[in-house]
């Protein structure tokens, strides 16, 4: 919203000081008799003075006091009423002064707001007006642009009919040539004219022709960066290329790698199954010695050999193995068999290596045939010591 300073009206002001010459030259008029004074007598001579007034000249003197008097009376009443009225005058002038001034403030109100209505409208109009000058202008640009590319098109047509008709020229003055040749010495001298004619001509050719070629080489330097921008794209989309296939690459060796994880723990499973059946069919096969055997401990070493069994049928033994690798697992079992706990109690100082033994252990379990010992040597083989070596378990 634009800003309006509020004008000062000189109304006011001029009451104002109206007022005030009236009210001085009121106060100069009104003026109290004064007592004539009295002149100092300089005279160092006293006298007495007989007066030779009669009475009827001390009757007409006071007539006339009485008279001046009266007048006097009267121009004091006069004066004081003037007064009065000069008072209530001013009174009402100021009045008047007031009154003018709201007036003024109301007129000055109603032309600040008229002059801010007006200052809306005109910056409208200024807004229009320059929303039109910018159309009008872009418009302009445009039928300028327009005209540019067409005087272009024309001057490079132009230019095109100028080469063909100065190659045709060149070729009618190679024609000529050989006809003059023929001709006399004026003739010869008349050629040489035309001769240095032509080499400025000729000259202007080159220099037109340099043109050209410094147009050609910069048409082809322009051609040079552009192939080089292609050139950087396409390295960038190689790169970028590479990237995902890397990418790729990755998440195949991840899911190749979670395949050969998968695929390990079902042979784990499968030799850990196959272990229990082998157990089982040696049990079986071995039931009765362990049922007549007349020692404990035969009974706890075959207990202990199907164990070592099992778990070596359960162990997949990692790759790169440090030669002489060895690692002790404390293998702690439940009444029934089951695994209660695996721990390495000497590492083989590959942490490859002591997990697979961990794993071993833990894909054999339960161990059942626990169960199968005499309630005698039980208890002595809820926990023992497996030793793994690439390729024995002990």
């Amino acid at each position: 919203m634009a800003r309006h300073d509020q004008r000062v009206g000189y109304g006011l002001p001029t009451i104002l000081a109206v007022a005030l010459h009236v009210v001085v030259v009121a106060f100069s008029v009104i003026s109290l008799p004064q007592r004539e004074a009295e002149p100092t007598s300089s005279s160092i001579v006293q006298a007495t003075l007989v007066s030779t007034e009669t009475t009827t000249d001390q009757a007409q003197r006071a007539e006339e006091a009485r008279a001046r008097a009266q007048a006097r009376e009267a121009e004091e009443q006069r004066q004081a009423e003037e007064a009065a009225r000069q008072a209530e005058e001013a009174a009402a002038a100021e009045e008047a002064a007031r009154q003018a001034e709201e007036q003024a403030q109301r007129e000055a109100e109603a032309r600040a707001r008229e002059e801010a209505r007006q200052a809306a409208e005109e910056e409208a109009a200024r807004r229009a007006e320059q929303a039109e000058q910018q159309a009008r202008l872009r418009e302009q640009q445009e039928e300028q642009r327009r005209q540019q590319e067409e005087e272009a098109r024309r001057q490079r047509e132009a230019e095109e009919q100028h080469r063909r008709e100065e190659e045709a020229e060149r070729q009618r003055q190679a024609e000529e040539q050989r006809q003059r040749e023929a001709e006399e010495e004026a003739e010869r001298q008349r050629q040489a004219e035309e001769q240095r004619q032509r080499e400025a001509e000729e000259e202007a050719e080159r220099q037109r022709q340099a043109e050209e070629q410094r147009q050609r080489e910069a048409e082809e330097q322009r051609r040079r960066e552009e192939e080089a921008e292609r050139q950087r794209q396409a390295e960038e989309q190689r790169r970028r290329e590479a990237e995902r296939q890397r990418e790729t690459e990755e998440q195949r060796r991840r899911e190749e790698e979670a395949e050969r994880q998968r695929q390990a723990e079902e042979a784990a499973r499968r030799a850990a199954e196959e272990a229990e059946a082998a157990l089982q069919r040696a049990i079986e096969g071995e039931s009765d010695a362990v049922a007549n055997a007349r020692q404990g401990e035969e009974a706890a070493n075959s207990f202990i050999n199907l164990v070592r069994r099992a778990v070596e049928q359960a162990w997949v033994i990692p790759p790169n193995v440090p030669q002489g690798a060895a690692a002790e697992i404390s293998v702690r079992l439940g009444p029934s068999g089951e695994l209660f706990t695996a721990t390495i109690s000497q590492s083989s100082g590959d942490s490859a290596f002591d997990r697979s033994a961990i794993q071993a252990v833990e894909a054999a379990a339960p161990f059942a045939e626990l169960r199968q010992l005499p309630a005698a040597v039980q208890r002595d083989y809820r926990q023992f010591n497996l030793r793994f070596r690439p390729g024995d378990v002990r």
